[in-house]
């Protein structure tokens, strides 16, 4: 089999023109790096991300968290309502891109935006694809169990996360990762990857590799819904759900009628005996029935309260061995 063709930067003097589409904390850590690492390489000309949204207690409207980037570093910073449109168009292009680059912007690009850039558009996608394509690749390796993730660097293509990859980096993934602590090291590692990448381009060292579709997985967006606890799950997953949902939408149970969110559990082997649910003991800290093995709870939180250490919850309620949760 021939080797995969080199891509070229179409050798310019002038530094890579990045026009950066993002929305949420993972992106603006990506953009704060790129614009930090700017030089003879590349340059961030301008950033779209969407549009201000009503926050906090006052609803005063904010920008996201790359368009508050933007603003701080001074950068032209467009905010579409809508990005099929002939105006936004003609304003993307008005930048003259050499490169997009994506990273969780939240839409799905158009063709026509996709075409905007001389070279290409490249996407910072949080999975090892071809595994974890869709909206929770992060959520997707900890539901999954997956002993390392990573970032691709790849090229954008119409459908959804399948274009050929540019770069892979890959982390192993600690045994009490959550969404939040995993996210935080995917950004340093896509924003590395993504340096590392522009600079092979630059050079016109970087390959694309495409896809094996045989190993194609998906993820869909994580709904409120899908954080009651079903306690008649296997322990092991009930608390890989529970670091999966660490900050949001944070997985959740019932107990004495009202919400109890559950941040930190440990799974608790060994034969035991009850009704899924069921509060099996309660020293040295609760544990749970469930369909399989059982679960003890760590640190608990009740609506309205700070976190707390599970013990001081449930004695603070009076709790018995057998009452119920969910």
């Amino acid at each position: 089999m021939e080797n995969p063709p080199k891509l070229s930067s179409e050798i310019n003097p002038r530094p890579l023109r990045i026009v950066y589409m993002g929305t949420p904390a993972i992106a603006a850590h990506v953009l704060e790096r790129l614009i930090a690492g700017s030089g003879e390489n590349f340059t961030v000309v301008a950033v779209v991300t969407r549009p201000d949204q009503p926050r906090k207690r006052g609803l005063k409207l904010e920008p996201s968290e790359v368009g508050a980037v933007a603003e701080h570093h001074g950068l032209p910073t467009l905010k579409p309502t809508k990005i099929r449109t002939p105006e936004f168009l003609a304003q993307l292009k008005a930048f003259d891109p050499d490169l997009l680059v994506v990273v969780a912007y939240g839409r799905i690009l158009p063709n026509a935006v996709l075409d905007a850039p001389r070279i290409m558009p490249m996407n910072v996608h949080a999975s090892l694809l071809p595994r974890h394509r869709g909206a929770a690749p992060i959520e997707g390796a900890l539901l999954a169990g997956d002993p390392e993730t990573g970032v691709t660097i790849m090229r954008i293509t119409e459908q959804m996360d399948s274009g050929p990859m540019l770069l892979q980096r890959s982390l192993v993934i600690a045994s009490d990762e959550s969404q939040g602590s995993l996210k935080e090291k995917l950004a340093e590692l896509g924003a590395s990857a993504l340096i590392e990448s522009l600079q092979m381009l630059k050079e016109g060292r970087l390959v694309e590799t495409p896809q094996n579709e045989a190993l194609v997985t998906f993820t869909k967006p994580i709904t409120k819904e899908e954080s009651v606890i079903d306690w008649t799950g296997d322990a092991t997953q009930i608390e890989r759900m529970i670091r999966a949902f660490d900050p949001w939408p944070v997985a959740r149970t019932k107990y004495a009628g009202e919400d109890l969110l559950i941040w930190r559990a440990r799974v608790a082997t060994g034969s035991v005996e009850g009704e899924p649910g069921r509060l099996i003991a309660l020293k040295p800290n609760p544990t749970i029935k469930c369909g399989a093995d059982a679960l003890t709870l760590i640190e608990v939180q009740a609506p309205g309260r700070r976190r707390m250490a599970a013990g001081d919850f449930f004695r603070g309620r009076r709790a018995e061995v057998g009452a119920r949760l969910g």
